[in-house]
């Protein structure tokens, strides 16, 4: 399993979000730059960029910043926010990001979605599914930065997306983000045992290298932090063995 760093962008600045809300940011001092370079130092070949504004506004205000850390060539990036049509999608990839991260339009316009996956091919593009747990036990998908909720089920949409090609899902549950929680184990097994072909990435919770143990013994392709690394809170050598350049 491969330990994915996550920076989230929100005016230039790094920053993480408590369950989604924007009222409740945790604004830090390091640069984007300064952060991206310690994570490649570290041995991450792919780093996670969302831009906020993006996914909140539809307007991808940190772009210049994701254009120039794609420029640096040291990583290769997943990045996502805002990305609401092909035109985006296609000015995002041409800074040298390797793969973009649709959410919201994937839940709202899903034939033009399916088209997409024809244009760039299934490896360059991530589909964001962030889900809150029903009181049935059931995963559902929220969406335009996490502020609405839609009926239709983590299994439903990916189900959708299959025969699309679909090759990565970045699953988050919503309430676990920022939180030091611990990620679903419950969630991402349900996953890998639906569909065993999708390369999983887990996202929300992660604290401690026990769950990054736990998360690549489910079988999972990949696990998305952000707060716990930035706040230093897991020694390095316990997550060198998830990133391929430690």
């Amino acid at each position: 399993m491969e330990l994915i760093p996550a920076i989230d962008l929100r005016g230039g600045s790094v920053v993480r979000l408590l369950q989604g809300n924007f009222d409740a940011e945790t604004r830090y001092e390091l640069s984007p730059e300064a952060l991206f370079n310690r994570y490649v130092r570290a041995g991450a070949r792919r780093i996670h960029i969302v831009d906020l504004d993006g996914a909140r506004d539809g307007q991808a205000g940190n772009r210049p910043i994701i254009a120039a850390l794609a420029a640096l060539g040291s990583a290769r990036l997943q990045s996502g926010g805002g990305l609401r049509s092909l035109h985006s999608i296609e000015s995002l990839l041409a800074t040298g990001v390797e793969r973009a991260v649709i959410g919201s339009v994937a839940v709202a316009n899903p034939d033009e979605v399916m088209e997409w996956f024809k244009e760039f091919g299934a490896d360059r593009l991530v589909l964001a599914l962030d889900v809150r747990i029903d009181e049935s036990g059931i995963p559902r998908v929220a969406t335009h930065g996490w502020r609405e909720q839609s009926a239709l089920s983590l299994w439903d949409m990916v189900s959708r997306y299959e025969d699309a090609g679909l090759q990565h899902v970045l699953c988050t549950d919503v309430s676990r983000d920022g939180a030091l929680a611990g990620p679903n184990l419950p969630l991402y097994q349900e996953a890998m045992t639906r569909f065993p072909s999708i390369a999983w990435q887990a996202s929300g919770g992660v604290r401690d290298a026990a769950d990054l143990e736990a998360l690549a013994g489910l079988g999972m392709a990949a696990a998305v932090s952000g707060k716990a690394l930035i706040e230093g809170r897991i020694a390095p050598e316990e997550i060198e063995p998830f990133l391929p350049g430690a």
